[in-house]
């Protein structure tokens, strides 16, 4: 697999955003729906979801052929943010029993990874907006959204230096089916732990009169 300049810049990222607009938008209509900027709390079970998903892409960053195809991945990576936010508010960092998605020392599929890899920094770069929201918490890029804060780059020039990099890659339309499998797979799985860690808590029942 190697690296290639192109004139179809941003083809493969445009591919995978418009194959993930119906789960994205109905990802973004769940998590929104439970409100998760309207209290500490809420942020909280916010977090636990975040920290699962960044729990699963965590390997990808220290993988060699990944860093040699994008430059500068390693410093991407926002687990440790997480786990920082997690302690800035005094929430225990779970022991899970479920291994995560790519497991350090592992053999990984390029392809696949690739198709997480571009949901991870998508939301990057979605998170300028939950910033705001989380400043209303009293949190910020020094305590409690470390992970939510722009990179010293800016937002914008960080992403489209990632697509770069990320539309140069040269792939067969077996490894770009893959890629495209990874990124539905890691949507489904971001959705799956809003469902599980954020949920909105059940009405009372109302007394008889």
């Amino acid at each position: 697999m190697t690296q290639t300049t192109t004139d179809t810049v941003l083809t493969r990222a445009k591919r995978l955003k418009a194959l993930t607009h119906g789960t994205h938008d109905a990802l973004d209509n769940r998590l929104s729906s439970f409100h998760p900027f309207e209290s500490r709390e809420h942020y909280a079970a916010f977090l636990q979801m975040q920290y699962r998903f960044h729990r699963d892409v965590d390997a990808l960053f220290d993988h060699p052929e990944l860093n040699r195809l994008l430059p500068g991945l390693q410093q991407r990576r926002r687990l440790q943010q997480v786990e920082q936010d997690m302690r800035d508010l005094g929430i225990e960092i779970p022991a899970l029993s479920v291994p995560p998605v790519f497991e350090a020392g592992k053999d990984v599929d390029i392809a696949t990874a690739l198709g997480w890899l571009y949901t991870e920094e998508g939301s990057n770069l979605g998170a300028a907006f939950l910033y705001k929201l989380a400043a209303k918490l009293g949190l910020d890029g020094n305590f409690g959204a470390h992970h939510l804060a722009p990179h010293p780059d800016g937002r914008a020039p960080n992403w489209h230096g990632f697509l770069e990099q990320f539309n140069a890659i040269e792939l067969d339309a077996n490894g770009e089916a893959r890629t495209d499998a990874g990124a539905q797979a890691a949507f489904r799985q971001v959705d799956a732990y809003v469902e599980t860690c954020c949920v909105l808590p059940e009405a009372e029942p109302e007394l008889a009169s």
